[in-house]
């Protein structure tokens, strides 16, 4: 299949610069996968859509403060960096822009002195592998001086960095938000158990390769990113469960539905697990556990836009995005949600 398969026309005025108030005020899109048709209801709605003997799986991975701005120590000059994996108590992997500024052996200064870095590696995909040296905790320390890694699309400033996150937030090491999961308030998921869903807990943290565009006009050549996830004891034991009695397994995001399938490709089945995964589904893809999906509106051509579409069908996907567009939902992380079911 090539990239152009899955492109669509999107107004640049469509794309979400802030998140709505309340968080589920957002508008739902829920579309049918196997005839097509849609409706369009308002985030809260989505209890309507849940069954008393599904469950839903969450991703409660937690968005570091994760880009940093800084000084090179001999030319003064301004660099960013933006982390990305953490290899050991002071080692990380990250990008930093410029990269000619940050050579192995040049040393940074954050936050008036709070962080120091040095390159120890400059690897073949252009990510530097940092040292940082550092009083006290370090994940304390970047929560003074960093700043939510938000994707390039969104311009405005975020005020209130919690809304970046998900409110089932606990596992800190995500560049980026699983953002479906950000329609959810307390309030609603009450609401949702108490109609007798049970919920459940993936971590995948995810990486800020989700945001990067596939380069190969042939979708099978892309080689995706790999992110670390895992799904303990009780989650799959949920999920194996609700199967059993005939219950859908509902994944909240692209992230959630990474994870399950990932594990049932690694394991034959859903179990405890943890790993990384670099999966990459697109249409063909024979799904082994999820049965519907929430998810937000994708980049044309990305990966995410994909994999829905190996869920729902192409021609369903670009029909719904199509009719998304003509209604004036709003697009991306924080933009408005679809049901897929």
């Amino acid at each position: 299949m090539k990239k152009s398969d899955f492109y669509y026309d999107l107004p640049e005025e469509l794309i979400a610069q802030h998140p709505v108030e309340p968080r589920d005020s957002s508008r739902l899109m829920v579309l049918n996968r196997r005839t097509g048709e849609v409706e369009h209801r308002l985030f809260r709605d989505i209890v309507d859509y849940i069954n008393e003997n599904d469950c839903l799986i969450l991703n409660n991975t937690k968005v570091l403060p994760a880009r940093m701005y800084g000084v090179r120590d001999d030319t003064a000059a301004v660099v960013e960096f933006l982390l990305l994996k953490r290899r050991d108590a002071h080692v990380w992997e990250v990008l930093t822009g410029p990269g000619k500024k940050a050579k192995e052996g040049a040393r940074f200064t954050f936050g008036d002195g709070l962080l120091r870095a040095e390159i120890i590696n400059v690897l073949p995909n252009g990510n530097r592998v940092a040292y940082f040296t550092f009083d006290g905790d370090f994940y304390n320390v970047i929560d003074q001086i960093g700043e939510m890694p938000l994707p390039h699309y969104i311009k405005e400033k975020l005020e209130d960095r919690d809304r970046y996150q998900t409110v089932y937030a606990r596992e800190l090491g995500s560049a980026a938000a699983p953002t479906a999961g950000l329609h959810f308030t307390p309030e609603l998921l009450e609401r949702i158990r108490a109609k007798g869903v049970q919920t459940g807990f993936v971590t995948l943290h995810v990486g800020i390769g989700t945001f990067r565009p596939v380069k190969t006009e042939n979708i099978e050549d892309h080689v995706m990113h790999s992110e670390h996830y895992s799904i303990p004891a009780e989650t799959a034991e949920l999920i194996n469960r609700t199967k059993a009695d005939g219950g859908r397994v509902i994944a909240v995001g692209t992230t959630c539905c990474r994870t399950l399938e990932s594990v049932c490709a690694a394991t034959g089945g859903v179990r405890e697990y943890s790993d990384d995964t670099s999966i990459f589904i697109y249409p063909g893809y024979e799904f082994k556990c999820i049965d519907a999906l929430i998810t937000n509106f994708h980049l044309p051509e990305s990966t995410l836009i994909m994999l829905v579409s190996a869920f729902c069908g192409r021609e369903n996907t670009l029909s719904a995005y199509r009719t998304a567009v003509e209604e004036k939902y709003r697009f991306f992380s924080f933009g408005d949600a679809m049901f897929i079911e």
